[in-house]
């Protein structure tokens, strides 16, 4: 436990969870920090209590401790480490990661979360801590900097304005940043795409996801994904486990005409993935789906559909990156999930996160309409060994 006494003499303490309760209380420190801002979305208890848990097959290739900071009765702050194994095995580069990051605006509680975190990642052997990751690379990651005035959609975090201040002054830099972009489906330029795919539209087909071969379509897309993003940087691939539950979710939220994978003589090449934004639909839960949250939830969800989606998987086959080709099979992959959006009566679209260096898919993205309005950024320190 670490103490430290505040210029209100209320004494500070972090203490790390253990237990059920505890760890409720750990997902609720968001509620007492944002209940002013407008833009905040609360996530759902359940969910995220999952996410936290030994069900999650994140954990069986990571540790992690979670601590939250008190004053008084008052939960102030909160903060999550994690060694991934994964990472390790790829990178061999002794990082560890920080998470689940909340505070209040007190360089005493930013200090005091972040030196319990990097004495535990000490103590696991690592030399470099990074993050914001809640938990990994491939879950909510990055802390928001710029486009504080617009809620996230899902699986995009919020935060305020002096977080990066704060954790700048505890000696962190810029490891990288990730940007957000969003698009109008009305503005998308369909007969530039016509016209730049018309020469490879007899090799390419496709093809929405099947529902009589739907494990057979998530393992295509888990492999396209792994393979698409294997040299970006800070990858880590998903696990099958990982992409079953990630399946579940789709089953639940997505319909398979907003899934598409693009094939090149039968072969898949590319594919695209696009998610309603749960975000709007629950802004007015609470958190909570009981008692009634739940027929809330599925109505605006099935029957009168949210206005705005977000797109957190799209990816092209690393042979083809770089290339006319590639270029084409992105675009022949938004086409007609910009139809389902049109259809649907959705208003805006996502397509996030890309990284700031990543300049091909940049302009890609750029090129139909899409503008930059969120940037996430992923800290570093180094932490010497003790």
């Amino acid at each position: 436990m670490h103490r430290a006494d505040n210029q209100n003499h209320q004494e500070l303490r972090v203490e790390a969870v253990a237990g059920r309760q505890a760890m409720r209380s750990f997902i609720e420190v968001p509620w007492h920090l944002y209940k002013n801002d407008p833009n905040w979305v609360a996530p759902l208890i359940m969910e995220r209590q999952w996410h936290l848990s030994d069900k999650n097959p994140y954990f069986k290739h990571a540790e992690f401790q979670t601590w939250i900071a008190y004053r008084g009765k008052q939960p102030v702050g909160r903060i999550s480490a994690q060694v991934d194994r994964l990472h390790l095995n790829q990178y061999n580069d002794q990082t560890g990661f920080f998470g689940c990051l909340e505070s209040e605006d007190k360089e005493e509680t930013f200090q005091g979360l972040f030196s319990v975190c990097e004495e535990w990642l000490r103590q696991k052997g690592m030399r470099r801590i990074r993050g914001p990751f809640s938990l990994s690379i491939n879950d909510e990651c990055g802390l928001l900097v710029e486009g504080f005035d617009r809620p996230p959609p899902i699986m995009l975090g919020h935060a305020r304005p002096y977080y990066g201040l704060q954790i700048e002054e505890l000696g962190y830099v810029k490891a990288q940043d990730l940007l957000a972009y969003r698009i109008c489906p009305r503005d998308f330029p369909a007969d530039n795409v016509a016209r730049l795919t018309k020469r490879v539209a007899r090799k390419v087909r496709v093809r929405m996801m099947r529902r009589a071969c739907f494990a057979e379509d998530l393992e295509i897309i888990r492999d396209i994904f792994n393979d698409a993003w294997s040299q970006n940087w800070g990858f880590v691939p998903f696990t099958p486990a990982e992409f079953k539950e990630l399946g579940k979710n789709l089953k639940l939220l997505v319909d398979l005409e907003c899934i598409r994978i693009a094939e090149i003589e039968n072969k898949p090449a590319a594919m695209i993935v696009m998610f309603p934004n749960v975000n709007e639909i629950i802004k007015d839960l609470n958190g909570r789906l009981l008692p009634v949250g739940w027929l809330k939830f599925l109505w605006r969800l099935k029957v009168a559909g949210p206005k705005s989606a977000r797109i957190p998987l799209m990816g092209v086959r690393r042979c083809y990156q770089g290339s006319s080709l590639g270029a084409a099979l992105a675009l022949m992959v938004i086409a007609p999930i910009r139809e389902v959006a049109l259809r649907r009566g959705i208003e805006e679209v996502d397509m996030s996160w890309i990284l700031e260096q990543n300049q091909g898919a940049r302009n890609i993205i750029e090129s139909i309409g899409s503008t930059l309005y969120k940037r996430y950024r992923i800290y570093q320190k180094d932490i010497e060994l003790l």
